[in-house]
C-alpha cells in the first residue's frame, strides 16, 4: 500500500428476494374500514409481499444472498463474514445469521445479526465496512431480511397495511483506493439512536410480556421526528465524505412511507428524480428497504458503476443513520 492509497469496502455483487404471494391494498378492504385509495394517499404503497406460512426469515435472506453471490460471480465459501439485520429473526437464538450460512453450504467464517429494526442495513453496512478497513474480513455479506407480517396486528389498520416481507444483500470487499472522494466503495457513515422515542415504534412483546407481541406505532409524532433525522443523517454522512448535495446522484431511502420520503428529499435539496422509490411494490420491509432497493435500482438501470449514493433509514429505538458510497 503506497501512502496515498486507502482501503475501501467496495459493493462486489447485489440480489434480493421477495416471497411469492403478492397482497394488493384490496386484501384489506374486506376486514378493515380501509380502502385501496385510503392507504395509497397516506404511504403510497399498493401491494406488498408476504412469506409463506413454511418461510421465515433465513430462507428469504439466504436466497437474497445466493442473488448477490451469483451477481458478483463468487460462491459462498469466498464470503469471509455473514451478517444479517433484522428484527423477525426465525428464534431468538440461534441467529439468522449463522441459518443463512448454513443454508448457503458456507463451511467457514463467522456470522451474526444486527438489530436496529429499519436502520438496520445501514448499522450492518457501517459494521462491515469497520470489519474491512480493520483487516477483520475482506468480504462481508451484508442481509437485510425481515418477515414483518408475522408480528402484525391485521385488527389494526394504522400498521398492518404498511408492512411487507422482504430480503435484499450486498457483498463488500476490500479493495483500494486513492483516498478521495472519487473512490467505489464506502466514504462516509453516520450513526445515531435515542431511547428517549422509544415508544414512538415497538413491538409490545419479548421478555417483559413473555409474548410475541405486534407493532404498535405512534405514526405522525414518528413522522415528525423521521424527516429531520433523516435529513440531518444525510448530510453528516455527506459532509464526513467531502462530499455536498450536488454530487448526489441517487438518494436510496428506507422506503416506510412515500410522505416521509418526499419530505426529506425536499429538506435536502434533491429531486425526486434522484430518488430510487420502491415504496408502492413492497410496503415498509424494515431492514430489507435499502437492500431491495439498491438490488431494483441495479436491475432498472438506475444505479450505475461510479453514481453517488446516500442510503439512510430511521426505525425504532429510535436508531437512525446513513452511508455514503459510490457504486
Amino acid at each position: 500500500m503506497t501512502p496515498s492509497q486507502t482501503l475501501r469496502a467496495v459493493v462486489r455483487g447485489v440480489g434480493h428476494y421477495l416471497p411469492e404471494r403478492v397482497v394488493p391494498n384490496t386484501h384489506f378492504e374486506a376486514t378493515l374500514e380501509t380502502s385501496d385509495e385510503w392507504i395509497r394517499t397516506r404511504s403510497g404503497i399498493e401491494r406488498r409481499h408476504f412469506a409463506a406460512e413454511d418461510e421465515f426469515t433465513s430462507d428469504l435472506g439466504a436466497k437474497a444472498a445466493q442473488a448477490a453471490l451469483d451477481h458478483a460471480g463468487l460462491q459462498a465459501d469466498d464470503i469471509d463474514a455473514v451478517i444479517v439485520a433484522t428484527s423477525t429473526p426465525d428464534m431468538t437464538f440461534p441467529s439468522a445469521a449463522t441459518m443463512v450460512q448454513q443454508k448457503l453450504g458456507m463451511t467457514q467464517g463467522f456470522a451474526y445479526d444486527i438489530q436496529a429494526v429499519c436502520a438496520g442495513f445501514v448499522y450492518a453496512l457501517t459494521n462491515a465496512n469497520g470489519m474491512i478497513l480493520s483487516g477483520q474480513a475482506k468480504r462481508v455479506l451484508v442481509i437485510g431480511a425481515e418477515t414483518f407480517s408475522r408480528i402484525l396486528d391485521f385488527t389494526d389498520r394504522s400498521t398492518c397495511v404498511l408492512f411487507g416481507d422482504g430480503a435484499g444483500a450486498v457483498i463488500l470487499e476490500a479493495q483500494m483506493g486513492d483516498g478521495t472522494s472519487d473512490d467505489r466503495g464506502i466514504l462516509g457513515c453516520d450513526l445515531n439512536s435515542d431511547g428517549r422515542y422509544r415508544d414512538l415504534l415497538y413491538v409490545d412483546g419479548g421478555m417483559v410480556s413473555q409474548q410475541t407481541g405486534f407493532i404498535v406505532m405512534q405514526g405522525n409524532a414518528l413522522f415528525r421526528q423521521a424527516v429531520e433525522k433523516l435529513a440531518s443523517t444525510a448530510d453528516s454522512a455527506l459532509v464526513k465524505s467531502g462530499l455536498g448535495h450536488d454530487d448526489v446522484d441517487w438518494i436510496v431511502p428506507h422506503q416506510a412511507n412515500i410522505r416521509i420520503i418526499q419530505g426529506t428529499a425536499r429538506k435536502l435539496g434533491v429531486s425526486m428524480d434522484k430518488v430510487v422509490v420502491t415504496v408502492q411494490d413492497h410496503g415498509n420491509t424494515s431492514a430489507a428497504s435499502i437492500p431491495l432497493a439498491l438490488s431494483v435500482g441495479v436491475q432498472n438501470g438506475q444505479i450505475k458503476p461510479g453514481d453517488l449514493l446516500v442510503a439512510e433509514a430511521i426505525g425504532g429505538g429510535l436508531a437512525w443513520g446513513a452511508v455514503v458510497l459510490r457504486w
